[in-house]
């Protein structure tokens, strides 16, 4: 009877092996049949019972079964690794060429580095400085009254009472006037913060290029000069340029520096507001109280500065009107400027 059963499970086992057709398959195969509670170790269990003249027998014909269903699920495990393996290697030569994407800089970052080399090839140096500022260079050193208005919380990131995150990046001219005695000739790209709401027009954080320029007997004329020649190289040398009087703290007199748009050829616009001009950038020569403030002789230098809105630039440049397509990170947008 114990021959017959043998038999009988062999059959069924070789009538399984066809269907072992993928790894799933195998894997309820050796369930099935070769697991501690599977069809072959039961037949094993029943040996106890069997009379001690049939044991070495049947003992025979179970080890050959066992090592037939082991040997053909093995058999079948390795074919489907090879099929899996050679589908991997295979080459359809009729499938069509993928164009492989590659990584490119943001338009911000871009912006940033087109801007710094105009400006380095002009003579001007790179400087940085700390993004967590205190109050006496963010304010105080640049001729911030205490009741001006961006002292309020309602513009600034304060984090405590005398450290905040720097509104502007023009407090490293207070500590590059601290640190080197004119001639100064520098730009420093970076980072600000502000406290505002978010919107199409502003963000809470941005990015901002201040220069700086000191020496003896530095002129407006030398302001106009200077950004006049950066506004040709970055926009265009057939742009038409004006010079409107605004309010700086930390500069007097002050200016605001208009270009003729581009975009529809100062006829009028929805991004120029339909004036024919756009703002980009706020100037002015720095103020005698700064250098007082730094301990230097306002009597024998004079200087400049400027500030630039490197999203702002960066908008008006390629017609966008929301500065938070900047800032998401949405792929449609950024493969337009690879």
């Amino acid at each position: 009877m114990a021959a017959e059963r043998i038999e009988a499970l062999k059959q069924e086992i070789q009538k399984e092996l066809p269907q072992l057709t993928d790894t799933e398959a195998v894997d309820q195969f050796r369930i099935r049949h070769l697991s501690r509670k599977g069809s072959i170790a039961q037949l094993f269990d029943e040996m106890k019972h069997v009379p001690p003249e049939d044991k070495p027998a049947m003992g025979k014909a179970l080890n050959a079964l066992r090592q037939f269903a082991q040997q053909a699920m093995d058999e079948a495990a390795n074919q489907l690794k090879t099929a899996s393996a050679s589908a991997d290697d295979a080459i359809d030569l009729t499938l069509p060429g993928r164009m492989q994407r590659r990584g490119h800089q943001h338009i911000v970052s871009r912006t940033i580095e087109e801007i710094s080399d105009i400006f380095r090839r002009m003579g001007f140096s790179i400087a940085d400085g700390p993004e967590i500022e205190s109050d006496y260079y963010n304010f105080e050193a640049l001729n911030f009254p205490p009741d001006h208005p961006a002292r309020d919380m309602q513009d600034t990131f304060f984090l405590d009472d005398t450290w905040l995150l720097r509104t502007h990046t023009t407090p490293v001219q207070v500590r590059l006037m601290e640190k080197y005695e004119p001639p100064i000739r520098a730009i420093f790209p970076g980072k600000v913060y502000r406290n505002e709401v978010i919107s199409a027009r502003s963000h809470v954080q941005f990015h901002q290029v201040d220069g700086l320029f000191v020496d003896r007997n530095v002129t407006f004329a030398d302001l106009k000069g200077t950004l006049v020649s950066f506004a040709r190289m970055f926009y265009g040398s057939s742009l038409k340029y004006r010079f409107r009087p605004s309010f700086f703290p930390f500069t007097e007199p002050s200016a605001e520096m208009d270009i003729s748009c581009y975009l529809c050829g100062a006829k009028g616009c929805r991004v120029c507001k339909y004036t024919g001009w756009l703002e980009i950038l706020g100037c002015g020569m720095v103020d005698p109280n700064i250098f007082v403030n730094i301990g230097i002789d306002p009597e024998e230098y004079s200087g400049y500065a400027f500030g630039i809105g490197i999203e702002r630039t960066a908008m008006l440049r390629h017609g966008l009107d929301d500065i938070r397509l900047l800032f998401e990170n949405d792929m449609r947008v950024n493969h337009q400027f690879n």
